[in-house]
Parts: structure tokens; sequence; C-alpha cells
């Protein structure tokens, strides 16, 4: 599900190498983005770009990059606890050393929907200025008001083999996972969303 919550229906069947290694993150040479760019988002997932769509970059402080994009297909897709419409601006949060990436949801209004996280290796922004995610199944959506903290996908998290494939990614994920529901359960992300580095 979490290739359909993107900001972007661009679907691609490309290939694409693992952005980071198995559990590696980039160095200080990772490129650092400027705020005011445009850059282009790539989704992998299973070593294929899935999707790509462009985003504003709004900060960059060499560990968290956040950008702003609109969810740009033409149609809704509702997920039964959250409905993803034409209108929607999602802004993403990327980290260089988080196994995770957070994205608040608002409406055409600015009325906030809540935040969909994907559990994924750690971003690299490459040389072309271009923010790579590889996407690791598992996924959380923390509603608006507090009251749906959801774990999703744990089964095709399950059935991707990368417990046998990559068992410390496997681990790092499930961990990222759980950090992100606890935080969701004590009202942590303002304030991961507010720290810098």
């Amino acid at each position: 599900m979490s290739e359909s919550s993107s900001p972007s229906g661009a679907d691609s069947d490309s290939p694409s190498e693992s952005p980071s290694g198995p559990g590696s993150v980039p160095g200080p040479a990772s490129t650092v983005l400027s705020p005011g760019a445009v850059t282009s988002v790539r989704l992998v997932k299973a070593g294929r770009e899935k999707v790509r769509y462009d985003a504003t970059v709004l900060s960059d402080d060499g560990v968290r990059v956040t950008v702003r994009a609109p969810w740009s297909l033409p149609t809704t897709r509702d997920f039964g606890f959250v409905r993803f419409e034409p209108g929607d601006v999602f802004t993403e949060h990327y980290w260089r050393d988080r196994w995770f990436a957070v994205k608040e949801v608002r409406d055409a209004q600015g009325g906030l929907k809540g935040w969909y996280c994907d559990i994924t290796r750690p971003v690299l922004a490459t040389e072309d200025g271009a923010l790579v995610s590889e996407d690791l199944d598992l996924d959380l959506w923390l509603s608006a008001d507090g009251s749906a903290v959801l774990r999703l996908d744990e089964d095709e998290f399950a059935a991707s083999g990368l417990a046998e494939r990559d068992p410390r990614a496997a681990g790092r994920a499930a961990r990222a996972l759980d950090e992100l529901e606890e935080l969701a359960h004590r009202g942590g992300f303002p304030a991961l969303l507010a720290a810098q580095g």
C-alpha cells in the first residue's frame, strides 16, 4: 500500500539499485539539497523503482531532508482509514540516519489529515539532486487527532523474505516501526518533526 500512498501516481518499472546497501548509512559526502530547489523523489522497492515525483525542498541540514509535494493523481484513493485526494499536500521528512520517513498529509484547505510513515532504509540524496528512499513494506498511520495508530502491511513484510535475505535490515525495520508506534501513542511526532539533525 505504501506505493499508492506517495504523492505521485507515476509508477515506473525501470530497474533501480538499492540506494544505500544493506544497513549502510550514507556518509558526510552525501549531497545536501538547497531549500527551494526541486528534487526528484524516487521510491524503490525490492531493487526496482516504483514511483517518482517532483517535490520542493524545504530544508536539508545534512541529516534530515524535508520536502513538499502535492497529491498528483487525478483520482481519490480511499484506504478506509484515510482518503488521499486531489488538492492534498504532503510534507515529507526523510533521514539519512533513521529507518523511516514521516509524511504529514493536509487537505487543500490546510486541514491536517494525519501522518503516513514508511519504514525505509536511510535516504540517499544523489549527486544529481534526487532523493532515493527504499521501501521495506512496513507502514504506520497516525490520525490527526491521535485516536488511530495503525500498523500496516506487516503481512507484506513477512512475505517479502527480507528476514532471510538481510536479517539485520529486517531487524532495523521492525524496531523502526516499534519506535514510531511508541512515539505516536505518546504524542511525540511534533517534537520529532521539529527537531533538527
